[in-house]
């Protein structure tokens, strides 16, 4: 039986409209220092998260069936209407949120810490479903070059389906970190010239680079490599090379055994 909602709820307002509109782009974000999160899936892991949640903007549909949130102050009622113009996506959605954008920890890379680095990943797809990957093979930290795409966009996010809420995001000079850490930790890096990976035995510590789509890992950043690794073909393949989240997902499953 449908339990309708009479409470006198906050409906959403012009400003917060024009909040969400500029939260669809990078600047917009850096400004307002907040992403989005649509859909009821991804809404439920960003309620289970540890992130400060600025206001959830839901139909009465979502509201009636989530009466514990719509409950509270930063709720806000939209219509099916608004909703539709404001969502990125191309079906019906019933709630959208935004959130203020983590600020992770100062970063410490402890001496078996498992680091994956991201060398100038653009494509956001590939970035969420990285994401995804990592934190199911425990990876807890991950760090980006600057030029690497935001990892707070509307396309990172809805592919990293809530992964993102819990992995620790850094943006860095790569070069930098990765020569402040030579000494200490090793350093992994797919090329070419590396060796067979099913061959090696691999630490549980150090920094794992994925890089670019197209480009692979940079010249500068490999000169820091210290164990070139290479994920064989079969030999009647005449496939160019592997998509850049499918290659992060072999390497993180051979360094999980």
């Amino acid at each position: 039986m449908r339990v309708f909602l009479y409470l006198a709820i906050m409906e959403i307002s012009k400003s917060e409209i024009k909040t969400i509109n500029a939260l669809n782009k990078s600047h917009g974000r850096k400004k307002h220092q907040a992403f989005i999160v649509e859909g009821v899936k991804m809404v439920d892991e960003l309620l289970m998260s540890n992130l400060n949640i600025i206001f959830i903007a839901g139909t009465e549909t979502w509201a009636n069936e989530h009466l514990h949130i719509s409950n509270q102050n930063n709720f806000r009622l939209i219509t099916n209407n608004q909703l539709q113009k404001l969502s990125n996506f191309s079906s019906s959605n019933q709630v959208i949120a935004v959130s203020k954008t983590p600020v992770p920890d100062q970063l410490h890379i402890e001496a078996n810490d498992l680091v994956l680095v991201l060398d100038t990943i653009q494509d956001p797809g590939n970035m969420g479903t990285i994401i995804r990957t990592a934190e199911w093979f425990g990876i807890s930290k991950i760090i980006c070059s600057i030029e690497t795409v935001d990892a707070y966009s509307s396309k990172v996010v809805q592919s990293s389906m809530g992964s993102l809420f819990r992995t620790k995001i850094y943006y860095h000079n790569l070069v930098e970190l990765l020569q402040q850490y030579s000494n200490s930790h090793k350093i992994y890096g797919s090329l070419l010239s590396g060796a067979n990976i099913y061959s090696l035995n691999l630490e549980k510590s150090g920094f794992i680079i994925i890089g670019n789509e197209s480009k692979g890992i940079s010249k500068e950043i490999q000169k820091l490599i210290t164990q070139a690794l290479y994920i064989p073909h079969h030999p009647t393949s005449k496939a160019e090379s592997l998509n850049a989240a499918v290659a992060c997902s072999i390497l993180l499953s051979e360094f999980s055994k």
